[in-house]
């Protein structure tokens, strides 16, 4: 039976500091993959953010174009305005609740209940 055998590189964290440092000094780090046999891709690019200075890694830059900014800042004060909105109605709807509650109290009925009674009939007389 033939086994499988992989083997697998470890590298000792003085070798990984001397490949940052290289790669610091301005060598290419595909030209230290080659050189050292370092088969992963993004190998290097971890010691660098482990090791090194941060500003080496590859950075996401997000260009925009003005429109699309301003677009942005209109759907962020929408949105803004919205939660305001949502804020105030439901601060109109607990009030409104607890006169209810408190009419109830004071009145020891139940309003929601007679309420809704009172226009379920008004609807049936005025549909005959």
């Amino acid at each position: 039976m033939a086994e499988n055998s992989k083997s697998v590189r470890r590298y000792s964290n003085s070798f990984r500091r001397q490949v940052v440092e290289e790669v610091e000094n301005g060598t290419n780090i595909w030209t230290l993959q080659k050189r050292y046999g370092i088969k992963g891709a993004n190998t290097i690019q971890r010691w660098i953010s482990k090791f090194g200075k941060n500003y080496l890694l590859n950075q996401i830059i997000r260009i925009e174009t003005m429109e699309e900014k301003d677009r942005l800042k209109q759907l962020e004060e929408e949105v803004k305005k919205l939660k305001l909105a949502l804020a105030d109605s439901l601060l109109a709807q607990r009030s409104l609740e607890v006169v209810i509650e408190e009419a109830n109290k004071e009145y020891k009925t139940d309003l929601k209940k007679n309420f809704g009674e009172s226009v379920s009939t008004d609807s049936k007389k005025n549909s005959k």
